[in-house]
């Protein structure tokens, strides 16, 4: 028989991403964290003393494994349960994994929890894509290695031979090899720099939105951007630079696509920069009380299907001409600053939406504004 684990608070609880409830003998919830609070769609002192069945229902295969971990002090795993919500989404089922393990912590006696299949389902996949795209970006960033060298060859060669020659229309095939060069130049420079290192600072998200907001303006005059802001959020700890070029590349390519990629082409599309604070989220297997989401929505033709899943990847563009480059530098900046980014897209509404996590401190101050809108 295994000893208990016992816990002197429940502190530590509220740290985990994953939905803990903590029973009693008799099976009353006696604690729940803001994972499961979340989860449950309950709050904490609504749910205190309620049974278990009030809030997940009476899985069949849960109970007695409840049962036996009260009288034999035994741990148990269930898959795919089927659980029914009793909070504000009462009546919606769902299948999560339980976990069941026995503890000595004041009256309570199991500590349960539960991971959603969905969520399981959805962080593995972000994981395998994760990956694919760091082997694809390092094949890339080689090959760039590889190419940059002999472009300045190449570029010097065509200089000293247009030197010697005195045909106009021969130098204008040798003007025509130096700017394909600088272009492939630039090119590789741009697979290059998403490595540099991050230039930290206290930076304030709406300033940098306001920025690309100008930019977007002065360069697409045919597309409106709108704002939604919540100015209660606070500063972040981020690269000022890198985070306007991460929105400035994801805005543009809104711009690009309403207006028919061609800046001049008469539009009345409209773009949306949105922020918010959200609760509870996991970024980079890490959790975090509280961080900021982002949301760059255009009202566009939306993401070709034969893209949508590599949209991200480097060369791969929705455009004839395009480099399928910014979302790759815009995916890197973002990762650089421990968040997220993420798409989803149909005709007439496409939506990146980028969550950065908040500072310790700072979330707190701002969790407390949150929790006075709740209230």
């Amino acid at each position: 028989m295994n000893a208990k684990p016992t816990f002197s608070d429940f502190n530590g609880l509220d740290l985990l991403s994953c939905a803990v409830v903590l029973v009693d003998a008799d099976l009353h919830i006696r604690h729940v964290n803001p994972a499961a609070e979340n989860l449950f769609s309950i709050s904490l002192r609504h749910v205190i003393g309620r049974s278990l069945a009030s809030l997940v229902g009476q899985p069949l295969e849960l109970t007695p494994a409840l049962d036996n971990a009260l009288k034999n002090n035994w741990s148990y795993t269930g898959h795919n349960l089927q659980l029914a919500l009793k909070g504000s989404d009462a009546g919606a089922p769902f299948h999560a994994d339980c976990t069941v393990t026995p503890i000595e912590a004041g009256a309570a006696r199991l500590l349960l929890e539960f991971r959603p299949i969905d969520q399981q389902l959805k962080a593995a996949r972000e994981e395998q894509l994760a990956q694919q795209q760091q082997v694809s970006r390092e094949l890339v960033r080689n090959l760039a290695h590889e190419i940059k060298n002999p472009l300045g060859g190449i570029r010097g060669s065509a200089q000293l031979l247009e030197r010697e020659l005195s045909s106009a229309p021969l130098r204008e095939y040798t003007q025509v090899i130096i700017k394909e060069v600088d272009r492939l130049q630039d090119l590789m420079q741009r697979l290059l720099s998403s490595h540099r290192a991050m230039q930290a600072a206290q930076v304030n998200i709406h300033e940098i939105l306001e920025r690309v907001r100008r930019l977007i303006h002065a360069e697409f005059p045919g597309v409106h951007v709108q704002r939604d802001y919540d100015t209660s959020l606070p500063d972040i700890t981020g690269d000022r630079e890198q985070l306007i070029q991460a929105i400035l590349n994801i805005a543009r390519n809104a711009a690009q696509a309403i207006s028919g990629s061609t800046k001049d082409a008469p539009s009345t599309g409209e773009i949306t920069f949105r922020t918010r604070a959200v609760r509870q989220v996991t970024l980079v297997k890490r959790h975090y009380r509280l961080a900021l989401e982002l949301q760059v929505i255009d009202n566009g033709p939306g993401i070709p299907d034969a893209i949508r899943d590599r949209i991200f990847y480097p060369l791969v563009s929705g455009r004839e001409n395009g480099s399928g480059l910014g979302l790759t530098l815009a995916q890197s900046f973002v990762q650089q600053h421990g968040g997220t980014i993420d798409v989803s897209s149909r005709p007439g509404n496409t939506t990146f939406s980028i969550c950065l996590p908040l500072n310790p401190e700072r979330a707190a101050t701002a969790a407390n504004v949150v929790n006075g809108n709740d209230t």
